[in-house]
C-alpha cells in the first residue's frame, strides 16, 4: 500500500507539535526525555524538528507524559489551528 503524500497542513501541524514538545522540554536534555519516554534520541530529535510530521500516537503519548503535558491540552491547540488553516484554504 502506497501512502498518499502529506498535505501542507499536516506538515505544518508536525512542525507545531515538535515546537510545542521542544518548548515543554525546557532545559532537560534530549537524552533524558527520550530515555524516560522509551524512545530513541534520534526519534525525539526528528519529532522536535518536524521531520516526523505524523509520529505514532504512543510515541507522542509517552513523550507528553514525561514532559507533564496533557494530550487533551496538546491536541486542542492543534485542532484550533487546523480549523483556522482549513477555513483559510476554502
Amino acid at each position: 500500500m502506497v501512502r498518499d503524500p502529506l498535505q501542507p497542513w499536516e506538515i505544518e501541524r508536525g512542525r507545531r507539535l515538535g515546537a510545542a514538545l521542544r518548548q515543554a522540554r525546557g532545559s532537560a536534555t534530549l537524552g533524558e526525555v527520550a530515555a524516560a519516554a522509551g524512545v530513541s534520541v534520534e526519534t525525539l530529535r526528528k519529532i522536535e524538528m518536524g521531520r516526523i510530521p505524523t509520529p505514532a500516537f504512543f510515541t507522542v503519548a509517552a513523550v507528553a507524559d514525561v514532559l507533564g503535558l496533557s494530550l487533551d491540552h496538546l491536541s486542542a491547540g492543534f485542532a484550533a489551528a487546523d480549523d483556522r488553516t482549513s477555513s483559510q484554504a476554502s
